[in-house]
């Protein structure tokens, strides 16, 4: 009997909503980010689930910028994320909406909740209305301000407004229940006073909803069905739906979910810019960042990352996810997918003292065993080639199955090689190594009866082409670099999470490689061709390596 994959708590309250047409059987999602900062691979998992689940059940989902606060947004954040967005393989087709799209609807709102009692006007300092909050086990305290009467309180709204006020000076308060034990719930600020330009609307407005006010009711507008969203939003949901019932809204219910944490990472944008703002790394799009934009540049696959939130799965409870796991994902896809081609990093010179001088042979190489498709090419050789440096010791021990004085290895592709003698520097650094072939060796053709227990990649030094590697590793070495009370994040940044390679010889075919173009280098890892690329200066970074190099450190 065929084994059924179980459903996750959110399938089944979506089929029970469509078996008991709940809203007529309509499925209708939304992915709402705030546009002030790059997306990362936390928001993958919201991205994934809230277009996912739309998907799966014939539904609709709609992308939403809450663009309350203008001080920390940008329309660079709002490009960067509909770009990631699209890039992970989902469409909002004609459903881009922004919670400025609504500024007047809320605020006639507001007006209603002051008309109806359910609103004031506050001078009091944000340090002031923090105390009388209080603690969750104590009764706050009511501000003076709170009996204002509707008359009042609606004069001086419109005068906030207006203009007339500075920033700090007055807010706009709910008035719900300063006793309740959820904090959300104790006279919560809904707009404040920011004298400050919108990317989208300008200097319309110099009073901002609260992000607490904006959301649900722009979720209800929008007659969201099931409004999905982190575990942290649970406390949340209770003034949400207070919002919904008091101004009479549609009814759209709220849904968490247990957020993405993954090992060795930081998944806060605050900080996150703060290690772009401070240099630590070269951008929100460096490949060290678990940023989309970096992740893609570093060469990931849209398919890597939405196989891996489908391993991840949903639940309702906080874990934390080895990020061994999403490199897993990663080497799974681009082992399918990229082209195994031959690259050196640090080249020690060959010379096959038998080849004939001035010979070249193109000898056949298949482009990627996984899948026949993808065809072969031709690689030239020739009496001169480069090894990596590491595939050469003097003094070799007997389980080192590469080259070394008296070895005999297989150059892949081409022939069986034997090392008869090397030539050192003043420092006894190995400068150059001479080797014999044997000319009925070819792969494909072996008729030399040979034995040659290790294979090496290798590169033509006439043909090969110059390139820049940059090596990258996690950003941080610490499994939990947020979770240490009496330490800051930042010390635990990876010293050795980048390295440049200058002097890096490829095949000759990645001439004509082009930006975000991924490929296999043999027995290296996988690597992705840089934005940074010119015609003149060719630079990959690496994606993965072929194993989990982690693991082996015993880290």
């Amino acid at each position: 009997m065929e084994k059924t994959e179980s459903k996750n708590f959110l399938e089944q309250i979506i089929e029970n909503d469509i078996e008991t047409n709940k809203h007529e059987g309509r499925i209708h999602t939304r992915f709402p980010p705030e546009p002030n900062g790059y997306l990362h691979i936390g928001h993958v998992k919201s991205i994934c689930i809230n277009f996912g689940m739309a998907q799966q059940y014939g539904g609709k989902t709609n992308l939403r910028f809450d663009d309350t606060n203008p001080v920390n947004e940008d329309v660079e954040y709002v490009e960067s994320i509909k770009n990631d967005v699209k890039w992970l393989g989902f469409d909002w087709e004609d459903r881009l909406f922004f919670a400025s799209d609504y500024f007047d609807q809320l605020y006639e709102f507001a007006e209603k909740l002051i008309q109806d009692g359910k609103a004031y006007v506050d001078d009091s300092a944000q340090e002031e209305i923090s105390d009388m909050r209080g603690i969750p086990t104590k009764p706050g305290t009511e501000s003076p301000f709170r009996n204002r009467s509707a008359e009042e309180n609606l004069d001086l709204f419109r005068r906030m407004r207006a203009g007339e006020f500075e920033e700090g000076s007055r807010v706009l308060r709910a008035k719900i229940d300063m006793a309740s034990p959820n904090m959300h719930m104790r006279d919560p600020i809904i707009y404040r006073i920011l004298k400050a330009h919108h990317h989208r609307t300008g200097d319309k407005w110099c009073i901002y909803p609260m992000y607490d006010f904006a959301h649900g009711q722009s979720d209800a507008i929008e007659e969201i069905t099931h409004s999905i969203c982190t575990l942290e939003f649970e406390n949340h949901k209770p003034l949400y739906n207070w919002f919904i019932e008091n101004i009479g809204l549609f009814p759209s219910h709220q849904y968490e979910f247990a957020r993405l944490n993954l090992s060795y990472t930081i998944m806060s944008k605050r900080r996150l810019k703060k290690l772009v703002e401070e240099g630590h790394v070269a951008g929100w799009d460096d490949p060290r960042m678990p940023t989309i934009s970096g992740m893609r540049r570093r060469g990931y696959t849209p398919a890597a990352l939405r196989n891996f939130i489908k391993k991840v799965g949903v639940a309702k409870r906080e874990n934390v996810i080895d990020v061994s796991l999403l490199e897993f994902h990663v080497r799974e896809d681009l082992n399918k997918m990229a082209m195994r081609v031959f690259g050196v990093l640090d080249p020690l010179k060959v010379v096959i003292t038998n080849y004939p001088e001035g010979q070249t042979e193109d000898l056949p190489a298949i482009n990627n065993p996984e899948d026949e498709s993808m065809g072969s090419r031709t690689m030239p050789f020739s009496r001169e080639i480069y090894i990596e440096r590491s595939d050469f010791r003097i003094d070799a021990p007997r389980k080192f199955f590469r080259l070394g004085p008296g070895k005999t290895v297989r150059l892949k592709n081409a022939y069986i090689i034997t090392c008869e003698n090397h030539k050192t520097d003043e420092n006894g650094e190995v400068t150059e190594v001479h080797c014999k072939y044997y000319p009925d060796s070819k792969s494909g053709s072996d008729t030399s009866g040979i034995k040659a227990k290790g294979t090496l990649h290798w590169v033509s030094i006439q043909h090969g082409i110059p390139a820049e590697i940059r090596l990258y590793d996690r950003l941080f070495n610490d499994e939990a670099p947020n979770g240490h009370k009496d330490r800051d994040y930042m010390e635990f940044l990876n010293p050795d999470s980048f390295e440049v390679i200058k002097n890096a010889c490829l095949e000759p075919w990645l001439k004509n490689a082009k930006a975000g173009d991924r490929f296999q280098f043999m027995r290296l890892g996988y690597f992705c061709v840089d934005p940074d690329t010119t015609d003149g200066n060719l630079i990959f970074n690496r994606t993965v390596t072929l194993k989990d190099s982690w693991a082996k450190k015993g880290k």
